[in-house]
């Protein structure tokens, strides 16, 4: 479909939008069906008043096994597509869910905003900080609701513990620190060799450079190659990154951001660094990030096991650990415990709360019903942009904190790629 052709039919349906009734069966597309899409599939089966009617893949071994999924699950198949363009031209869908990788989450989110159909996107929101201010400028002209995968949002034990820290519990909150801890192995080497059938490789690099194929530009390794993903720190840590602006209480981009780090002891494929440090100045405040893929010991009694993941924050009366199993407060000099709350969910990783939220807002049109919405998704993976910047370019990036642009010429450049036809970011949305 020309772009043309496509835009226009996507600003008929924006006008005349996805009806839905106080009761209606939200009819949801999930658009990318690798292993995260086919949880999404499996998550919202278990929420009611909402249906897994469509699967997008450029892959027809996912497609089919979402599909086989799907009909297991509700007895029901999906339709099934590989390009999202056509997708977004049913009528009968109401909402998409975008489980692909990084770099296809602004322009699919964008179309479907076009199309007229709510959306939940997976973290980072953008693949950069153009495209999330892409996405919401089309989130607000065409009245969508679009939340961000930033599930923490929406898990009560990190809302207490938020709400806590806004209260004053540990005093002024002057730093706060994102840990990313997530053992990983090396990718190794995987050569050139022909796209296998039944995968559309133009279609899933989309707004990324054409490569050839290799097994480790693919599935889930896309996350380590710079056209595709974000490293660790975009990946796993831009949870944390997101609970590290919650908690400090900024609004606003920070005014400097600097990151070091390398890729050690791996000789690979991967180009992301598997050890990463990053800080964001904020005046008064700040924020510290540490990414680590090796083998690391444990902080602040934050859990252990194989990875570890979590927050500290530091105030003028003590500091707050927070993490998935909980959060505990220490006071004073003496560093004693005053508060250890354990977490009150079922499931610690469960997304189906902010899935459920999402829904909720798409029923009622309502975006300020979101824990996480497309504003609060950008601004957190802004950071993740800004210290990937600044490690490449191996310097201190100054930021205009009202604006969130880059001072540096060079990394203005890097923080908005170029594109390519027919997938490129439109200007305007």
């Amino acid at each position: 479909m020309k772009r043309r052709t496509f835009l226009a039919a996507a600003a008929a349906l924006a006008q005349r939008g996805s009806a839905l009734g106080a009761n209606d069966e939200i009819q949801l597309a999930v658009v990318g069906a690798g292993g995260r899409g086919r949880g999404h599939i499996e998550y919202y089966n278990d929420i009611p008043g909402v249906r897994v009617a469509a699967v997008c893949d450029v892959n027809q071994a996912a497609r089919e096994r979402a599909e086989a999924l799907v009909l297991k699950l509700t007895d029901r198949k999906p339709r099934l597509f590989t390009d999202l363009r056509k997708l977004y031209d049913d009528p009968e869908i109401n909402a998409v869910s975008i489980a692909t990788p990084n770099h296809w989450h602004a322009l699919a989110t964008i179309w479907a905003c076009q199309a007229g159909k709510d959306v939940y996107v997976e973290k980072p929101a953008a693949h950069d900080p153009y495209e999330a201010g892409q996405m919401v400028a089309a989130a607000r002209k065409y009245k969508r609701v679009v939340q961000v995968g930033s599930q923490s949002r929406s898990i009560a034990h990190k809302r207490r513990a938020i709400e806590l820290l806004g209260e004053g519990v540990i005093g002024a909150v002057y730093m706060a620190r994102g840990l990313c801890y997530r053992r990983r192995n090396s990718i190794g080497h995987t050569p050139v060799e022909p796209v296998p059938p039944g995968l559309d490789w133009d279609i899933f690099l989309g707004p990324a450079p054409m490569r050839e194929y290799t097994k480790n530009r693919f599935a889930y390794n896309w996350h380590w190659f710079w056209d595709t993903g974000n490293g660790d720190i975009g990946n796993q840590g831009v949870h944390e990154m997101d609970i590290c602006r919650w908690g400090l209480g900024v609004d606003s981009a920070p005014s400097s951001a600097s990151s070091t780090g390398g890729k050690f002891i791996w000789k690979d494929d991967q180009e992301t660094p598997n050890m990463q440090q990053a800080a964001f100045g904020y005046g008064d405040r700040e924020i510290v990030f540490d990414v680590r893929n090796l083998n690391t010991g444990g902080e602040s009694q934050i859990p252990l096991g194989k990875s570890l993941v979590g927050n500290i924050f530091y105030g003028s009366e003590g500091y707050m650990s927070l993490h998935p199993e909980g959060f505990q407060v220490y006071l004073g000099d003496e560093r004693q415990v005053h508060l250890d709350e354990k977490h009150q969910e079922e499931r610690i990783w469960d997304p189906r709360p902010h899935m459920a939220n999402f829904l909720d807002a798409a029923r009622s049109k309502d975006p300020s019903k979101l824990n996480a919405d497309i504003a609060l998704g950008a601004a957190a993976a802004d950071l993740c942009h800004y210290a990937n910047a600044s490690y490449r370019l191996e310097r201190r990036l100054q930021i205009d904190p009202a604006s969130g642009r880059a001072e540096d010429a060079e990394a203005k450049r890097m923080l908005r790629r170029e594109g390519r036809e027919p997938w490129r970011i439109p200007d305007p949305v």
